[in-house]
């Protein structure tokens, strides 16, 4: 028996197909697709997830100087001559950031493997492409989903059956996050 469904596609456009289908769950909370596509997903998705919720916990608070631009009422950068040159005024501030433990990075790297870049789009500005933010798949895994699974032990995905796909009969199922 085969370690995985082949889906009639070569190993690269199945790679493809999978990783797009995964990052789309995982953004959108829920996807249609057919049964045996949903089957494969549910490895994937329920892996990246298990893994988020192992290391979400995992890094330490460190405090680092940072230089900040001073800025005046109007949120406008400072500045000051020195030398004939304006030169902007620069003031050091104490700044606590999260550093991830190595086994978090390991995980981080490990889910970018899989997840394909994600933009999202506001509704009011639609069409405009100045307007697009790019979305951190893997904060989100990290801070939003995996928090929601803490106590569960496996099981974050659930496919529902849809009914037969009229074009070609094929099974279609609807796979959620849980």
């Amino acid at each position: 028996m085969a370690k995985y469904r082949k889906l009639g596609r070569t190993s690269s456009q199945r790679k493809a197909l999978l990783r797009n289908q995964v990052t789309a769950l995982l953004s959108n909370g829920k996807i249609k697709t057919t049964d045996a596509k949903a089957k494969e997903i549910r490895k994937i998705a329920e892996k990246l997830i298990a893994m988020a919720v192992r290391e979400k916990d995992n890094f330490e608070e460190v405090t680092v100087k940072a230089k900040v631009a001073r800025k005046d009422k109007d949120g406008k950068r400072e500045k000051e001559v020195v030398d004939g040159k304006k030169v902007t005024i620069y003031d050091e501030v104490d700044k606590t950031i999260k550093k991830d433990k190595p086994s978090k990075l390991h995980a981080r790297r490990e889910m970018l493997k899989v997840l394909y870049p994600v933009k999202e789009v506001p509704e009011a500005q639609a069409g405009k492409k100045k307007n697009t933010k790019e979305v951190d798949l893997v904060a989100k895994l990290f801070d939003e989903i995996a928090p929601k699974y803490e106590g569960r032990q496996g099981g974050y995905t659930r496919i529902v059956k849809i009914g037969q796909r009229k074009g070609d009969a094929a099974m279609e199922v609807l796979i959620e996050l849980v």
